[in-house]
């Protein structure tokens, strides 16, 4: 009977098993960044002189997407999209206004439809994208990385830990000997088996290593550790069923809309970047910065 399979990212159950706790780890930090977060003086923030409302619990990617909100609501004002409002604060946006910026983005950032030849190209650099049902049997140790734990001692005990599996010399049951010592995934008690898993069942980090790579991935231990959001893998892969590649006709609609998309996101970029050097910004940084919208 297989073991558990790895908990998709979503349920927070952790990377290894329907009962693993490293979850619960990521859970914690995120509790302990919040409470961080609210701890803190809220900073004044200025787009052309217009100060944002920020309240003293909103986290920096909150103020950001707020200061990129302003300076486009200000580009609507100067194209006279939208009438100006005075004060000192910079006004909430309503509804309509926000709908008024979104007419005024999809006039000025035009994106052209890829060619059948650009999804060619896409598809054919990808097929590890486009194949269903592949799956892997696997077995691994996690080093979890939670609050407290020294990552760089982690990661030498985990490094130690690969290094005695990839000696020439080491016994055929040391893995599961080691997963049940050290592995901080509940599969470590059957010798670190997660039995026969898919994309779907793992955590994205874990997905893209195991699936994601063009020209797939060897049998056998990794020669690596993986790492993902709950800390340091040592992956051994047991067996694999390659799947079936999709048609270039089924996925071309998919991959034009993916194209389209890259292509909109730096155009975006490009608009927003080219509004932020134009503009008077305090307080904080904008033009180094992920933007929420273009995400």
């Amino acid at each position: 009977m297989n073991a558990p399979a790895l908990e998709t990212i979503e349920a927070t159950q952790g990377c290894g098993s329907s009962a693993c706790g490293c979850g619960s780890a990521a859970i914690d930090m995120t509790a302990t960044a919040a409470q961080s977060a609210a701890q803190t003086t809220a900073p004044e923030v200025r787009i052309n002189g217009r100060r944002l409302h920020i309240g003293p619990a909103e986290d920096l990617e909150t103020v950001r997407e707020r200061a990129w909100g302003e300076v486009l609501r200000q580009e609507a004002v100067r194209q006279g999209l939208l009438a100006d409002e005075s004060g000192d604060f910079a006004p909430t946006l309503s509804a309509g206004q926000q709908q008024v910026i979104e007419d005024m983005l999809d006039a000025a950032v035009v994106t052209p439809e890829p060619t059948a030849e650009a999804c060619e190209r896409y598809y054919a650099s990808h097929k590890a994208r486009f194949t269903h049902g592949q799956q892997a049997q696997l077995r691994h140790i996690l080093f979890a990385v939670t609050p407290g734990v020294p990552v760089q001692k982690l990661a030498e005990r985990a490094e130690a830990a690969l290094l005695e599996l990839t000696h020439k010399d080491a016994p055929a049951a040391r893995f599961a000997q080691l997963a049940a010592e050290l592995s901080n995934c509940p599969s470590g008690a059957q010798g670190g088996d997660l039995g026969w898993v898919g994309p779907q069942d793992c955590a994205p980090e874990l997905a893209q290593f195991l699936f994601m790579q063009e020209g797939g991935i060897a049998k056998g231990l990794q020669p690596r550790l993986v790492h993902s959001r709950f800390g340091l893998h040592i992956v051994d892969v047991l067996d694999q069923r390659p799947g079936e590649l999709a048609a270039f006709n089924q996925v071309q609609g998919r991959i034009a809309g993916e194209l389209t998309l890259q292509s909109r996101a730096t155009a975006l970029r490009q608009y927003m970047l080219l509004l932020v050097g134009q503009a008077q910004v305090q307080g904080i940084e904008l033009e180094g910065a992920d933007m929420p919208l273009v995400q």
